[in-house]
């Protein structure tokens, strides 16, 4: 009796069919996709979760399921965290700062487009697992900001995309922070963020903040008035 050789699932992209239009990238939580040279192209075999979430976002059913062996599958490298995998990046932290929280509901899906305190205001755009990770999250990124947080893997990214649209569109917002976190489905969170941007039509300063599991600032992007 032979036994089967385990298969990750994995997604196939018909370069013929794609357009480029960009849809399936978006909807990529784990940033496996990009668009190069004018394609979707599948750039991180190790990432990809194999949901299937980009497939029913292709306009073009340009993208389907297969299943390889899970030993040709390229694996993440060292510098590469897993996303979404229990109790791999378990990690001792230290204590929180003093809260500096100035509004509530903070959840982006319950927080009103039109909120007081969202307007002309300096926007923090949050990753939730953030303050998990940077033990000096009030004292360093939340003062004199409005904030927002929100999951790109787990939460409704569409709604997500709109929400943040409509917020920059009505309030004259001063300047957006995004603070994400290392892991691969987290940077769907700054790609949101500046579709969003486009959509609304606005040119606001950006900043981008990468925060290591670690809790560590890794890098920190500033953008002047214009999308990333």
């Amino acid at each position: 009796m032979t036994s089967s050789q385990p298969t990750k699932a994995i997604i196939q992209i018909d370069s013929d069919k794609c357009d480029g239009c960009g849809i399936c990238a978006t909807a990529c939580a784990e940033g496996a996709i990009e668009i190069i040279d004018g394609k979707a192209r599948l750039v991180n075999e190790a990432h990809c979760d194999g949901l299937g979430a980009c497939i029913g976002e292709c306009p073009r059913g340009a993208i389907s399921l297969i299943h390889l062996p899970v030993d040709t599958v390229a694996a993440s490298t060292p510098e590469q965290l897993p996303c979404a995998c229990p109790g791999s990046l378990a990690r001792s932290l230290g204590p929180q700062a003093e809260s500096a929280l100035r509004n509530w509901p903070v959840q982006l899906a319950l927080v009103p487009v039109s909120a007081p305190y969202l307007h002309h205001a300096d926007l923090l755009v949050c990753a939730d697992c953030v303050p998990f990770a940077f033990a000096g999250f009030h004292s360093t990124f939340l003062p004199g900001k409005a904030l927002v947080v929100g999951c790109p893997k787990l939460d409704d990214a569409a709604a997500y995309g709109a929400k943040l649209s409509a917020i920059m569109a009505r309030n004259d917002l001063r300047s957006i922070h995004v603070v994400y976190m290392e892991v691969p489905c987290c940077s769907g969170l700054v790609r949101l963020v500046q579709m969003a941007m486009a959509d609304a039509g606005v040119r606001i300063p950006l900043t981008l903040t990468k925060i290591s599991a670690g809790g560590r600032v890794l890098e920190s992007k500033n953008f002047a008035s214009e999308v990333a």
